[in-house]
């Protein structure tokens, strides 16, 4: 029995792979653009959606990542950085997201010369101002780029470190992947752990599960985003469900990146059968055009899932969150309370 997306969107929900600059309204997009005097390749949102939205077609994830290009022109001023982050914890906790790791690269914002501090400081402020208008549990994921020089990673990093306990949760690796392994960014992920820092990586999505493997054991990655194609690779499938290592899924950035053919062939029914820790996410609100609502109906239509496996799924994502234990205790007993009425 197919479950209505209104129980969906009234349970209490978690993001964790969601990009800043993959989901910024269409209508702040152009307002920006208009406010900072940054040239779109069309201002008509219908021909611009067509550009950032084109549903499943595109061919790969690097065409996957075009747009971003587009986006980041007008995401290069600290008040533009404060805008799209409130808006995104605003429409997250308008569908009863309780809590959200928000991912981005910083190094990605500093055309026009803005700081690397300014940059944080700037998200931080508008998910902050969100937190205090609405239900909803913030933290900030800062990515090192695959495709971008490792001592740029380093960087990163220390810039991470210098955040810890003051909105950043965890490090992550993402862009291109292939041709761009994560065992050349290790040295970034050192300090990381070093310093007791949470960790991710997007892994096994354009790449096959070598790129996981590198993730885990090179990078020490506690939770792997996206990871496709770990279907692949038997042995290292058991070590991620015996070391409960979650997996970010995100189904319709997969469809759309080629890394599943579909949503009926995507392995996220396997994964959860055999027993791994499977959390769902959107990836890009824009880009995908999507929300967890959205993806968590989309889990229980093609994945068949009942509502216990739902609610087991949504505890997944509570469960897999970079908080401290005692705060994640505490939320967790919440959200078995609310569930309880499902």
């Amino acid at each position: 029995m197919e479950i209505e997306k209104r129980y969906i969107k009234a349970m209490p929900k978690t993001d964790l792979h969601v990009h800043l600059d993959g989901s910024v309204r269409m209508s702040t997009l152009i307002d920006l653009a208009k406010q900072q005097k940054v040239e779109l390749p069309s201002t008509d949102p219908k021909k611009l959606k067509k550009l950032l939205v084109p549903g499943l077609r595109y061919k790969s994830l690097v065409d996957y990542l075009r747009p971003f290009d587009i986006v980041l022109s007008v995401l290069q001023e600290p008040e533009a950085l404060s805008r799209v982050a409130f808006e995104l914890a605003e429409d997250a906790a308008r569908e009863n997201v309780w809590y959200m790791e928000v991912r981005y690269s910083p190094i990605l914002h500093t055309k026009k010369g803005m700081r690397l501090t300014t940059i944080v400081d700037a998200v931080l402020e508008g998910l902050k101002q969100a937190e205090r208008k609405y239900n909803i549990r913030t933290g900030v994921i800062v990515c090192g780029m695959r495709n971008i020089d490792p001592e740029t990673s380093i960087r990163l990093a220390d810039l991470a470190v210098a955040y810890k306990n003051r909105g950043v949760v965890a490090f992550d690796l993402a862009g291109a992947e292939e041709n761009y392994p994560a065992k050349h960014h290790r040295e970034a992920f050192y300090r990381i752990l070093n310093n007791n820092i949470n960790c991710t990586a997007h892994a096994g999505e354009a790449y096959g599960p070598e790129s996981i493997h590198q993730a885990l054991h090179y990078c020490g990655a506690h939770r792997i985003g996206h990871g496709t194609r770990l279907l692949e690779d038997g042995d290292l499938l058991n070590y991620v469900n015996d070391h409960r290592i979650p997996i970010e899924v995100c189904m319709t950035s997969n469809i759309q990146t080629k890394a599943a053919n579909s949503y009926e062939t995507h392995p996220l029914k396997f994964y959860y059968d055999f027993g791994i820790r499977v959390t769902i996410n959107t990836d890009n609100r824009l880009i995908s055009n999507t929300s967890v609502t959205k993806e968590l109906w989309l889990a229980t239509k093609y994945a068949k899932f009942s509502m216990e496996d739902l609610k087991t799924v949504i505890l997944a994502g509570f469960k897999s969150a970079f908080l401290p234990m005692r705060e994640k205790a505490i939320m967790l007993n919440l959200v078995n309370r609310e569930l309880e009425k499902y």
